[in-house]
């Protein structure tokens, strides 16, 4: 089942496009952000800190205060008490793939920096609990979980390093692209099954109107 997280309709974020290929904002749809990002940061810092990135999210989001402030110290990696530019822009395309439900195609693309915000500790290793923490962002679910721990743990040590979790990213896109293409598939064939079923409606009705005029040239 997936998070219930939604952006709230008619918010900001509701108007940015999100690349569904690249997971990417446009140029132009940037410097809206950046705007957006200078009208928020009140204090002129060029930074957020945690109280106007709660009401941020809360304004924009369906999260609970917990979910918005466990964001918030994943994007403090250094612990400063405030985000900037860089960690909104990242933030704001996570919610965006979440919301249009694209988030393989968001880890895949950006396997690199979902790795290091997962990595809390500096480690280069991400363990379970990484994942269960923030499953909330990603949306990956328990089945892939198990198999990611299962089949991409090569070292055995219960933690991934980057190679292993890319190798899981691509894992994970192939079966989203299968999955794209069997909903095509079965979209595709509802729509000959309905072009065949008019086609007949339409093969009856005319069969019926010609039989009502040849028999009315008969009388």
């Amino acid at each position: 089942m997936r998070a219930t997280m939604r952006l709230k309709q008619g918010s900001f974020l509701w108007y940015l496009y999100l690349d569904k290929l690249y997971c990417l904002l446009s140029v132009r749809n940037v410097r809206a952000l950046l705007e957006y990002f200078h009208l928020l940061d009140v204090h002129h810092n060029n930074t957020l800190n945690d109280v106007l990135f709660y009401h941020f999210l809360h304004h924009v989001t369906s999260w609970k205060r917990t979910q918005i402030m466990i964001v918030f110290n994943m994007l403090d990696w250094n612990a400063m008490g405030e985000i900037g530019f860089d960690q909104f822009y990242m933030l704001v395309c996570i919610l965006l793939a979440q919301q249009n439900h694209l988030e393989e195609q968001f880890i895949f693309r950006h396997s690199r920096p979902v790795f290091e915000l997962l990595d809390l500790d500096g480690e280069l290793r991400i363990g379970p609990d990484n994942f269960h923490m923030y499953n909330f962002l990603f949306n990956i679910k328990k089945q892939d979980l198990k198999e990611l721990y299962h089949d991409f743990d090569i070292t055995g040590d219960r933690r991934l390093n980057y190679k292993e979790f890319k190798l899981f990213t691509i894992f994970t896109m192939d079966k989203y692209q299968e999955r794209q293409k069997a909903e095509k598939d079965e979209e595709k064939g509802k729509k000959d099954l309905l072009k065949k079923k008019r086609l007949h409606q339409v093969n009856v009705s005319l069969k019926q109107f010609l039989g009502i005029n040849v028999s009315e040239s008969r009388i």
